[in-house]
């Protein structure tokens, strides 16, 4: 996903080991501790300037009800994430927080304690406590465990705050609250322990859409469905989809997940049209950057797949992309053969580039393009030959015998992929010329698609504008005050138009 909340790059560089489904996630980046170019003074310096500079972000957001300071604050979490180790951030917090705050000593038990000076010196700040600002500390020492490795720490950490946030009901702490379920799911897959937050999810998912917090409610659709896909529990993920609308507030990385997410669910209902549709809205709201380069090759490889299966071949130019060359060589080898036709290539490729298929959970959706490959492989040989047996095309195609072809012949001209007839009696296919396309519907079609996606994106951006809250009010208040001075401006030239008057009555006196 992002405001770079809720869906990163999948762990670029991370050294825990990875899961299942880990290319989606797309908000884990790998904190980089090397501070060789400043001396740890400095560094300390700078790490709590940023830490205050945010608290005032939030404090300002509640005061003025505003979510782009929140945001502002979430996206700036991996630049300070590359620069957090326990003693700055336990430093950090000893000087934020005055020692009369109860979750002073509980956030830095969880830290490394700073070397060489007191971590129980008081607050020397005037940064106001809401919750946002207990809550915003809170998610640093969570990743931090998590970028440390200590995943039971980052579990029971995790647990207690969201037990603290249920008792709140602040509309200005959703977006932290999205994030702290994201980095709770994070803490228990890491720890090969993700069967056990199925039912925290479903009551934190529950106590989101009563409270109508949009950010949570996106998030934990998102992570309930990353769940189910995890174990293969499709059948389930539909029934999710189908009774728990997305909310449409949510932020583009997380509609970007949640997209991603259908399009894979529709792919294996055969749908593959809208699967494709939404496949291309996650590939488009994602971010278009390097942090997001894992869920980008994770919805490529399933888009490649379904635009194969719906007869389509992808361009060349994207196998060749930075991002994709490297991940994408396997369907490459996929889409080649699917294109010449060759049942024997494919084969070869499949058996070949199994290991990486399932990992990505691809390999159910490739095996039924086996019939794609014959189809394309018919289509050519139609287009070669006017008349060919078949005994012909089942040693072209490698097929087992003279009934298949004659079976697939026939169904490939029913489907209206060929424009041909078979001669039964004896054994020959009699290929028709070609038609002209654009006599038929299939143009208008094309333009009528394109027409509609046009339509809907501009929609969609429409919608996804944002404009300053009470924005009106401020304009009422300024022509308001430019009346007001008009009317002064008036009463001054009545005034001095009576004086005016009564001077020429004076005469010569």
């Amino acid at each position: 996903m992002v405001d770079k909340s809720s869906l990163r790059s999948s762990n670029k560089g991370q050294q825990a080991p990875p899961s299942k489904d880990q290319d989606i996630v797309l908000e884990d980046a790998t904190p980089s501790t090397a501070q060789n170019n400043i001396s740890d003074k400095e560094a300390y310096a700078l790490i709590l300037t940023d830490i205050q500079q945010h608290l005032s972000l939030l404090d300002k957001a509640v005061s003025t009800f505003e979510g782009r300071f929140t945001s502002r604050v979430l996206r700036t979490l991996p630049s300070l994430r590359r620069r957090l180790t326990g003693p700055f951030l336990s430093r950090a917090i000893s000087t934020l927080l005055p020692s009369s705050n109860a979750a002073r000593k509980h956030l830095i038990g969880y830290l490394d304690p700073p070397s060489g000076s007191s971590s129980s010196s008081s607050s020397s700040t005037s940064v106001p406590l809401h919750p946002e600002s207990e809550i915003y500390l809170t998610l640093l020492v969570l990743i931090l465990l998590i970028d440390q490795r200590k995943y039971d720490q980052a579990k029971e950490l995790s647990e207690k705050t969201i037990q603290k946030v249920h008792t709140y009901n602040r509309r200005t702490l959703d977006p932290l609250s999205a994030r702290i379920y994201f980095y709770y799911v994070r803490a228990y897959e890491l720890s090969g322990q993700f069967d056990r937050v199925l039912p925290t999810l479903m009551e934190a998912q529950r106590f989101s859409a009563l409270r109508r917090d949009t950010e949570s409610q996106a998030t934990l659709i998102n992570l309930l469905l990353r769940f189910y896909f995890h174990f293969g529990l499709h059948e389930q993920a539909d029934k999710f989809i189908a009774h728990t609308p997305f909310p449409e507030g949510a932020g583009n990385n997380q509609a970007a997940r949640y997209n991603y997410y259908l399009g894979r669910v529709r792919a294996l209902q055969l749908e593959y049209s809208e699967a494709h549709a939404h496949l291309l809205q996650a590939s488009r709201k994602a971010p278009q950057t390097e942090v997001a380069s894992g869920f980008l090759q994770a919805v490529q490889k399933v888009l490649v797949v379904v635009e194969l299966l719906m007869g389509e071949i992808p361009e060349r130019s994207l196998f060749r992309q930075r991002p994709y060359t490297h991940a994408l060589a396997p369907y490459l080898a996929i889409t080649q053969a699917v294109r010449t036709g060759d049942l024997d290539q494919f084969q070869q490729a499949l058996s070949k580039h199994q290991a990486s298929f399932k990992p990505d959970q691809t390999y159910t959706l490739i095996l039924r393009l086996r019939i794609n490959v014959i189809k394309t492989g018919i289509r050519m040989i139609s287009l070669s030959y006017s008349r060919i047996s078949l005994k012909d095309i089942c040693l072209k195609l490698h097929l087992d015998s003279e009934a298949d072809a004659e079976s697939i012949v026939a169904k490939a001209i029913r489907d209206g992929v060929i424009e041909a007839r078979i001669d039964h009696e004896r054994g020959f296919l009699h290929a028709r010329e070609a038609s002209d396309i654009y006599v038929t519907r299939e143009p208008q079609l094309a333009f009528d698609q394109r027409i509609s996606y046009c339509l809907n994106l501009h929609n969609q951006s429409v919608r996804a504008m944002r404009y300053p809250q009470d924005a009106h009010k401020k304009e009422l208040a300024m022509v308001e005050d430019a009346r007001e001075r008009e009317r002064e401006t008036v009463a001054m030239i009545e005034e001095s138009g009576d004086m005016d008057e009564e001077e020429d009555d004076m005469g010569d006196y």
